[in-house]
């Protein structure tokens, strides 16, 4: 299957029949003013959303398309969730729409292009103000959503958008394009990240170079150490460091899920072996649900370690 032409969507890893039918669609001049790019976190929705604007906006490239691609043009504007609900508030689309109205388009870009990163996070309110726009669309502007999951965005928003599917790139190309962006990586170090992220690209970029992501990470690691040689005192030890830190917590529970699935699919991995492992995944996903209904952190943590390092069926 051939690459699409030139232009900023070649720079997607993987998801080829995808970037073939967006550019298919900018080339002919049928791209619907609504797009939403629907991925799991981590990889690569919200990149795709600015190669696509870059396109849209820029089609010849050049350092406007680059400035979209870096989130830094003009004619681009960006809403996403904000605060501890991390919903989007109706305010923030209501600025949107009054700035699309009002500001002057520039002379070389080809119209305006408004992202609405995390859509499920459009509760009923902002769902409504963001509707009023999308029925009636300025001229030239293109609406880019990304969500994590398609049903998770109120059906009202969803059927008035084109829905494309984000894939994660095979793990040749994940460990390709994190060589590219670290090139202080080795190749074996691409490839243990790209299997363990299972070729989410900006999850496995995040926990190399976000500071929290890589405490997190390095946290996971010493944790499948102490499941796997059963040492429930120093999981718990090591739990009790975000006994106070939600969101730290929840990092840590992503990168203990990665990892402990990560060592299923290659024994060993993390220096996991298989039934730990599943221990350790069913403790994690018990505890992400516990953290979703704002049970006890503290507690919380505690039955993680002792779910993960003894028999499950004695807890």
């Amino acid at each position: 299957m051939s690459e699409p032409q030139a232009g900023m969507l070649a720079r997607l890893a993987g998801n080829h029949a995808l970037k073939q039918d967006l550019a298919a669609a900018l080339r002919a001049g049928r791209l619907p003013h609504s797009v939403l790019l629907v991925g799991e976190p981590g990889c690569g929705a919200g990149f795709a959303a600015r190669c696509l604007a870059a396109d849209y906006l820029n089609p010849a490239g050049g350092p406007h398309a680059e400035a979209v691609l870096r989130g830094e043009d003009s004619e681009c504007l960006t809403v996403r969730g904000e605060g501890a609900s991390g919903q989007i508030r109706v305010e923030r689309i209501r600025e949107a729409r009054e700035k699309i109205q009002r500001s002057a388009l520039s002379a070389d870009a080809a119209g305006r292009v408004l992202f609405i990163y995390g859509a499920q996070a459009l509760n009923g309110s902002s769902a409504n103000a963001m509707l009023k726009i999308m029925e009636e669309p300025p001229a030239g502007v293109l609406f880019l959503l990304t969500a994590a999951s398609a049903a998770a965005v109120l059906p009202t928003i969803r059927s008035r958008c084109a829905a494309y599917t984000v894939a994660p790139a095979p793990a040749d190309e994940c460990a390709a394009a994190l060589r590219a962006a670290l090139p202080a990586l080795d190749a074996r170090q691409a490839a243990d990240l790209a299997f363990l992220y299972g070729g989410r690209i900006g999850a496995a970029l995040r926990a190399m170079t976000d500071p929290p992501a890589k405490a997190a990470r390095a946290a996971a690691r010493e944790l499948c150490r102490h499941v796997q040689s059963r040492d429930t005192y120093r999981a718990a030890a090591l739990l009790a460091g975000c006994e106070k830190d939600r969101e730290a917590a929840a990092r840590l529970l992503e990168q203990a899920a990665a990892a402990a699935g990560a060592a299923l699919r290659r024994p060993g991995f993390d220096g996991l072996q298989p039934e730990r492992a599943a221990a350790l995944g069913r403790a994690v996903q018990n505890a992400a649900a516990a953290l979703t209904a704002n049970a006890n952190l503290r507690l919380t943590l505690t039955l993680l370690a002792a779910q993960a390092t003894q028999d499950y069926d004695t807890i």
